[in-house]
């Protein structure tokens, strides 16, 4: 199988043939950057792991030149960095026993263009092979521009799929911005429980990440944890960790719904919540 770029890198943890691999696909993920899948998308790796009917692919846009370094990487140049970062997504992969990865390699700028297609089109191409059961993308209201730019080329390559090769379930999740604020009977909730030692693991393989001066692991760690406590104030915690994602599905189920007020309405919903609660109490 060849993807249209070159620089596209299929890894497959162990060594099955490409397309099998990728084709015995049930939970997918698609992120920005290296570590995005692991810190968004446990569930779907958590679910997979070591199960004998579920299987685990992950895919990552971007080429992570523009990451934040520190430390030991502090003057790494940023095709040093692209280097070290792939080496790592790689090691969490086959940690994680993903059925398969692929590192599509692409720039930033290239993502952030809105009526680029080149990225569209490896999406579709990867969807089609795979077709997913759950797919997880970040959620529309991420502050991170990348992130955002993302999820909508992954919709737009879902729309572009046949009905029924498009996957039953599709998840917006947080990284860059806590989905906290949506209500609660909006909320999809993520049983992250499953497996701390590897959850923790995923992210802290993330050398260039964690000691270059971002701690991933535990604010993602932290974050899972404070999902799970502060979920519900009048009922003990039923899950130790907590990852919080918007339905998507419905924007690929109708092409006709607009994007930007399917979002929208989360927020004008979240601010009657609050209204209403003040109101009350006034």
């Amino acid at each position: 199988m060849k993807l249209n770029r070159t620089k596209h890198k299929l890894y497959i943890p162990d060594s099955l043939h490409e397309e099998t691999a990728i084709k015995r696909t049930t939970h997918m993920a698609i992120g920005a950057h290296q570590d995005d899948l692991e810190i968004m998308a446990y569930h779907g790796i958590q679910e997979c792991f070591q199960a004998k009917d579920k299987y685990f692919f992950g895919c990552v846009v971007t080429n992570g030149s523009g990451s934040a370094r520190n430390n030991i990487y502090e003057h790494y140049t940023d095709k040093e960095m692209m280097e070290v970062r792939k080496k790592e997504q790689k090691k969490a992969a086959h940690l994680g026993e993903y059925t398969a990865l692929a590192l599509l390699d692409f720039p930033s700028k290239d993502v952030k263009t809105p009526h680029s297609q080149d990225v569209v089109d490896e999406l579709k191409e990867l969807i089609l092979i795979a077709q997913p059961e759950i797919l997880y993308t970040h959620n529309l209201t991420d502050k991170h521009d990348t992130h955002v730019a993302v999820a909508l080329k992954v919709i737009k390559a879902l729309r572009s799929i046949p009905k029924e090769k498009r996957p039953t379930k599709v998840y917006g999740c947080e990284i860059w911005r806590n989905l906290d604020w949506v209500n609660d009977d909006e909320k999809i909730y993520l049983d992250v429980s499953k497996h701390p030692n590897l959850a923790a693991s995923l992210v802290e393989i993330f050398d260039s990440q964690v000691i270059g001066g971002k701690r991933y692991d535990l604010a993602t760690i932290g974050r899972r944890l404070a999902n799970a406590t502060f979920n519900a104030s009048h009922a003990v915690d039923e899950e130790s960790a907590l990852s919080y994602a918007m339905d998507l599905t419905p924007l690929i189920e109708d092409e006709t719904l607009d994007i930007v007020e399917y979002i929208t309405l989360y927020i004008e919903r979240f601010k009657i919540d609050v209204k209403n609660k003040l109101e009350k109490y006034m």
